[in-house]
């Protein structure tokens, strides 16, 4: 008996007037439904970032300032908001991270973005993950006179 890989769903998360759908990447012969998930949750990006370490202050500043862009010139109800979307190889790792820093930047303490990511997406958020998030220090990026940014 072969045994079939039993994968987490997509998590869509969403935090004041952001939403976030963490996926993990993509195979050939899944990438039909994932464009179909793409398109159901309205995403308008989707990020991806390297593996290995935490990400730096420069993919957060890139990361923060596309969702500053992207968020920040949403008019749409939030029935037909935007949501961007995040994965990693497994969506557990990188992915959850990016959007826990996003909900930090947006005044929720980690604890708490951690909580309501696993909630959507067992397992997400290994450790060493973790440590980093206890460590990051919220920049207060999204409060009003800290919006410029561009991206290169």
């Amino acid at each position: 008996m072969t045994g079939k890989v039993i994968r987490p769903a997509p998590a869509e998360i969403e935090y004041k007037n952001m939403r976030f759908l963490i996926t993990e990447q993509p195979q050939d012969p899944t990438i039909q439904n994932y464009i179909k998930i793409l398109k159901e949750h309205r995403v308008s990006h989707l990020i991806s970032f390297p593996d290995g370490s935490p990400p730096t202050i420069e993919i957060i500043d890139k990361w923060l300032c596309l969702l500053n862009n992207e968020f920040s010139s949403s008019s749409e109800s939030s029935s037909e908001a935007k949501c961007v979307g995040v994965h990693c190889v497994t969506g557990l790792g990188r992915a959850p991270v990016l959007v826990a820093v996003a909900l930090v930047e947006l005044g929720m303490k980690y604890e708490d973005a951690v909580e309501l990511i696993r909630k959507k997406r067992r397992g997400a958020i290994n450790s060493r993950q973790l440590e980093f998030l206890a460590k990051y220090k919220r920049r207060k990026y999204f409060l009003k006179g800290k919006k410029k940014c561009h991206i290169q």
